[in-house]
């Protein structure tokens, strides 16, 4: 399976970014997804992940209420949508995708990741 995210960039305190995740080489819909991010000097952290249908999603805490995860299994396409950004939210953004049918908040448990999308949050 190969995962190119999309959408990162520069923006302002308070705006929004909506990422995207394009996989291809297997069936979309048999995987279930995530997205993580790493910031400087940090480990890398969940953000939120979708099961293979769309039916059930979890996001963390740190960003409850503000991210929002979906996919389009037609368009092999997995989004977060990113409202109200904060500096701590810059961060490189992953995509992971998992042999599975739903998902995981651990990163060992993803088989295939994106390359990542720089979201930098200037305050």
């Amino acid at each position: 399976v190969q995962l190119q995210a999309s959408g990162g960039g520069l923006v302002q305190t308070g705006g929004s970014l909506r990422l995207s995740c394009a996989a291809s080489g297997r069936t979309f819909s048999n995987l279930a997804m995530g997205w993580f991010r790493q910031a400087p000097g940090k480990e890398r952290a969940f953000v939120a992940g979708i099961n293979w249908r769309g039916s059930s999603t979890f996001t963390a805490d740190s960003v409850k209420g503000r991210f929002t995860i979906s996919r389009d299994n037609a368009k092999n396409t997995v989004y977060l949508q990113m409202n109200n950004l904060k500096p701590e939210d810059t961060a490189l953004y992953y995509c992971a995708a998992a042999s599975s049918n739903h998902y995981y908040t651990l990163g060992s448990r993803y088989d295939y990741w994106g390359q990542g999308t720089q979201v930098t949050v200037s305050s």
